[in-house]
């Protein structure tokens, strides 16, 4: 990445701000927004060095956007320290695994798995949870959270399967630069029967740790070093971004986010495998 003028740094906080809110309003930390751009500005760049501006804008908007949905009492702490806990190790195995895959095999393992989880979301794009507090046996755990304004959210769920995805979902966002959240909110929704709305903000939450975790991995390698001014002005936007995406979330309806998720997963996904076989 060589030098760039005043007004690139201009568009690149406008980028940013899009990937905020937008990534912030569906709970997907906006990295799967903000990787297929750089796919397509920098196409001879290695993965290592465009994941490791990915993650770094993602820490910063899943920390923005944490802060805008911990005023709204909509995150689930005990679940996203335990989750985030499991997502650690596997962000680091992610972020020192890119470095040994050529670009041209990058490109096409990321489109299929955005093209998968987009049909996936259409397939089944709502969710049935529990109104009141089941009979649970171990080691099923029960939640009951109360938000801002007054609405109460019961759920209950499987530890031990969470536990399993998160780690996954820490490997393969670290690797592919994505943040989780395209893949962690789909799972807390209809593997762990999460509302969807606690579902975005605790995913959120999850992001900030285990995106740091990715970044810190990344400065350590030096894979960060190409990129930093590129970072500097996408985190700026995302920190603008995040708290309108937060704000508007609270007056979306849950499908509504599930669709938009899933449609964005599909066009994304098309255009990057559409550079595999170019």
């Amino acid at each position: 990445m060589g030098p760039f003028s005043p007004s690139e740094y201009y568009w690149l906080i406008l980028l940013g701000l899009g990937v905020g809110l937008y990534g912030t309003l569906i709970g997907a930390g906006g990295g799967f927004v903000l990787m297929p751009f750089l796919l397509l500005l920098h196409p001879k760049l290695s993965p290592e060095h465009l994941t490791a501006i990915s993650l770094a804008v993602v820490f910063f908007n899943a920390l923005s956007g944490s802060e805008s949905y911990a005023m709204m009492k909509r995150i689930d702490y005990k679940s996203g320290l335990m989750f985030a806990a499991a997502t650690v190790p596997g962000a680091i195995i992610g972020a020192l695994s890119t470095s040994f895959v050529p670009r041209h095999v990058f490109n096409g393992v990321f489109g299929v798995l955005l093209i998968a989880g987009s049909a996936f979301l259409f397939w089944r794009p709502t969710a049935k949870h529990h109104a009141e507090k089941p009979h649970l046996h171990h080691p099923y755990v029960y939640r009951h959270l109360v938000a801002a304004d007054g609405e109460e959210y019961d759920y209950n769920f499987n530890p031990l399967i969470g536990l399993g995805i998160s780690f996954v979902v820490g490997y393969a966002s670290s690797f592919l630069g994505i943040g989780g959240g395209i893949i962690h909110v789909p799972a807390l929704i209809y593997f762990l029967d999460f509302p969807v709305h606690i579902a975005t903000a605790t995913s959120h939450f999850i992001l900030a740790i285990m995106a740091l975790t990715g970044t810190l991995v990344h400065i350590w390698t030096g894979a960060l070093h190409v990129g930093v001014r590129h970072t500097m002005a996408l985190s700026i936007g995302v920190l603008l971004g995040a708290p309108i995406g937060a704000y508007l979330s609270s007056r979306v309806h849950g499908t509504w986010i599930i669709r938009s998720l899933a449609l964005a997963l599909g066009l994304v996904g098309i255009r990057i495998l559409i550079m595999f076989f170019e």
